[in-house]
This record gives structure tokens, sequence and C-alpha cells, in this order.
């Protein structure tokens, strides 16, 4: 009996998810037909309360140390797709995300629908990207950039990579680094991370199956980006996101990789 337990756990967990994503592809489609009417919608506020309502479904615990800046860059450590969720709960702001979740069933369309933009490799459009960010801003709409430019198990922190920090140079808008850590220092998480050949599905079955996933998210001191170059930006972020982790920095492989580039929905 007792082994049956996490999976009628999970399933009860995975109905509730599917009712609420399906409550804001509903709330999100009314926005968007709200828009072609030539009317304003609070797009930030009910991003930020269907994101509150997601994380307990998905048994997060989250504790947040510091406080979000109002208009900032965010620079956080990728460990898994619930970051997503995990800081769209704790403030208002929009994202950076890889290309492919563009392509996931509903979920890609909503992000893109919410402002989302993704990353793609290619199409040399950082000029772009950085007039997106400046606009957002001026809005005080922080965006959160994942710049290791992939996922990790936690245990390290990867290279950052300087060109996604570029918006952050503008002048007037700070640069917040963000720690994420799923358990502790002294038991961290093996379930959340998404990383590897690892999928959506199986992912997301075993965080369900969990009584519940412990989230520690760190708010550090912002930084002035305007006065320094890409290369120092990112290793003070870089700095300051390994110091709350505790964790190493792990140089990203020195064969030539090509930098991901943004496009917009």
């Amino acid at each position: 009996m007792k082994r049956l337990i996490p999976h009628v756990r999970a399933i009860a967990r995975f109905l509730a998810l599917l009712a609420h994503i399906l409550l804001g592809a509903l709330i999100v489609l009314g926005m968007a037909l709200w828009r072609r009417l030539g009317r304003s919608t609070p797009t930030s506020a009910m991003v930020q309360w269907w994101f509150q309502r997601l994380t307990p479904i998905l048994g997060l615990r989250i504790r947040a140390d510091g406080q979000q800046a109002k208009s900032a860059l965010i620079i956080a450590n990728h460990i898994s797709w619930m970051d997503i969720p995990v800081l769209g709960a704790l403030g208002p702001v929009g994202f950076l995300s890889k290309a492919e979740i563009r392509q996931w069933p509903l979920i890609g369309w909503m992000g893109a629908q919410i402002g989302t933009l993704f990353i793609n490799r290619g199409g040399h459009q950082t000029a772009d990207l950085i007039k997106c960010i400046e606009a957002r801003m001026r809005e005080q709409r922080p965006v959160v950039i994942f710049a290791e430019g992939t996922t990790s198990d936690g245990r390290q922190l990867r290279g950052l990579y300087p060109r996604l920090l570029a918006a952050g140079q503008q002048p007037g808008v700070d640069v917040q680094p963000v720690a994420i850590r799923y358990g502790t220092n002294a038991e961290p998480d093996l379930i959340a991370p998404f990383i590897d050949d690892d999928t959506l599905i199986p992912n997301l079955w075993r965080v369900l199956c969990q009584p519940s996933t412990q989230v520690q998210v760190h708010f550090l001191a912002p930084i002035v980006g305007a006065d320094l170059d890409r290369r120092t930006l990112a290793t003070q972020c870089e700095t300051q996101i390994a110091q709350a982790l505790e964790v190493p920095i792990v140089a990203r492989a020195t064969a030539k990789r090509r930098e991901p580039e943004i496009t917009t929905p």
C-alpha cells in the first residue's frame, strides 16, 4: 500500500495540473482577445497569480531570501524547468527561454502570448533583445536570463555567457544575480534537475511523486552594469551566485560553441 501512495499523489497532482494549465490557457486567450480590442490587460499580475497557484500543485515549498529588484535584469543559475514557475511566483517577471519550449504543446503558445523571449542559435538578434529588455525596464518589468545557457544538477555553476548580459550595460538597468537551489547544501535534491537526456513528462512525474520539493531562492545585491564590460559583469554575477550556493564555478568547454541568440515571439 505504501508503494502506491506516491503514484496516487502524482495522479491527483497531475489532474490538478492539467486543470490549472487549462485555466491558464483560458486566461491567456481572454487577455489576447481583450488586447485585440485595444484594451490593456494586467499581464504581469495575472501571470504571477497563475504561477503562485501552480507551485503548490507541483509540491514546491519555496523559501526566498532578499528581495527582487523592481526594475532589473535578473541573472539566475538554471537547474530545472521549474525555475520559471518558482521565480514567476515570487515577482512579476518576464523570461528568456530556450527555443524548444516554444514548440511544447500549449505551454509554448502560452509563453509566447505573455511575452516570453525565446533563445535560439543563429539569428543575430541580440540588438533586438536589448531593445526589448530596455522597453520592459522602462515599464519596471524585470527580465530573467539563465545565462549558463543550459541546466546543471545544482552542485556546480557553469560559466555564464557574457553576451547575454549586454542588456545589463544599459544606463539605468541594474543586474541582480539570483541563486536557486533545490534541497539543501547538505542534501541537494537529485530529482528536480532537468539535465542531460531527460524529457519533460518523466521528470514531471518524478517531481509529482515526491511529498514535496524544497526550493531556496537568494536574491543577491544588484550590480550597476553600465560601467562594466560584459565579461566583468558575468564574472561578478558568477561569483555572487556561487558563493550563495557554496558551489564551484565550472568553466565552459574550451571547444568553440556559439552563444545562444535571441528570437522574439
